[in-house]
């Protein structure tokens, strides 16, 4: 099981009242309701292996460098340009401020749990998610997460890699496969994911920056990539005035070629990143550190939770309320 972690707590943050408090005052909402989510997933999946997966880079330079509007209505504070031309570092995300000091509550439990984190330097999440996945050859993958860009990892080889996707809730989560994005978008089923990316290009994404080609929605995209087969293909006809490609959507593929032409690395996760993972991914059957965990509980009021992943992990470990 791969988490998205910074989406679900996000979630999290969002789903639950900030009056939900450490004993000092400080809002725990998002770390409760993250580690109940946890709890949850266990519960309901039954995984052997659990990997949080991190964005250390929310909006890598490799990505800003072919799209610079790509994510740039969430930036909050944006790195300085180095003499070359490149930034100096990475942008800062606008998060609410009662968020982000929560955000290293989550790590610690995380830590003291041992549950494992991994992340890529210069990526997003969903990159490690895509590395993870592409790189797994035993067991079958789950994707959590509410994002549905990472529908493009769907895939049933080497083996299955399946997305629970959570945008509206963990009660109605929708379990997607390379069946279910085939029928729900309409995109060739023996390259469902590949063929989500290349909509999800096409169509573009006012809420990541991405323009897409203008005057092609989504329906139009899924019926272009079904009918030629894929991208490359239909960037092909476009070019090719005897192919039958329709006039408009030739016209608009042409005139959005630049975009096209550097689009992919920016929608496609990569399966490449170089992920550095905290430790073993296999579910703990203890705390890494109960001491830690017990004093986090005390600090910030979360026995509740960690009773409730306590049983899910089947722990003996009783943490004070």
């Amino acid at each position: 099981m791969l988490l998205d972690g910074a989406s679900l707590w996000f979630r999290s943050f969002y789903a639950l009242p900030e009056k939900m408090t450490a004993p000092d005052g400080r809002p725990v909402n998002a770390v409760r309701g993250f580690v109940d989510t946890i709890a949850n997933l266990v519960n309901r999946e039954s995984p052997s292996r659990l990997v949080v997966c991190l964005d250390l880079d929310w909006r890598p330079a490799f990505r800003t460098e072919l799209i610079p509007s790509y994510k740039a209505h969430r930036v909050a504070q944006a790195a300085p340009v180095a003499a070359d031309g490149h930034r100096a570092g990475a942008d800062v995300e606008e998060v609410p401020d009662t968020l982000t000091p929560q955000v290293d509550m989550i790590m610690d439990v995380l830590g003291a749990a041992g549950i494992a984190t991994s992340g890529a330097q210069g990526c997003e999440a969903d990159d490690v998610i895509g590395t993870l996945a592409f790189a797994e050859t035993t067991d079958p993958v789950l994707v959590v997460s509410g994002d549905r860009d990472l529908l493009q990892v769907v895939t049933d080889d080497p083996v299955a890699v399946r997305v629970l996707y959570v945008g509206r809730g963990l009660a109605k989560a929708e379990l997607m496969g390379p069946v279910e994005v085939a029928e729900k978008y309409a995109v060739p089923a023996a390259r469902a994911g590949s063929a989500y990316a290349e909509m999800s290009i096409l169509r573009g994404d006012p809420s990541d920056g991405l323009p897409g080609v203008a005057g092609i929605g989504e329906k139009t995209a899924a019926k272009l990539i079904s009918e030629y087969g894929d991208l490359d293909a239909l960037e092909a006809a476009a070019a090719d005035p005897g192919s039958g490609l329709a006039t408009r959507p030739r016209k608009a593929m042409i005139a959005a070629g630049d975009y096209l032409g550097v689009a992919r690395p920016v929608v496609f996760v990569r399966t490449d990143a170089d992920t550095v993972t905290s430790g073993p991914d296999t579910l703990p059957s203890a705390p890494a550190d109960p001491a830690r965990l017990a004093d986090l509980v005390t600090e910030l009021g979360i026995g509740a939770s960690v009773t409730r992943l306590s049983t899910a992990l089947g722990w003996d470990f009783t943490p004070a309320r």
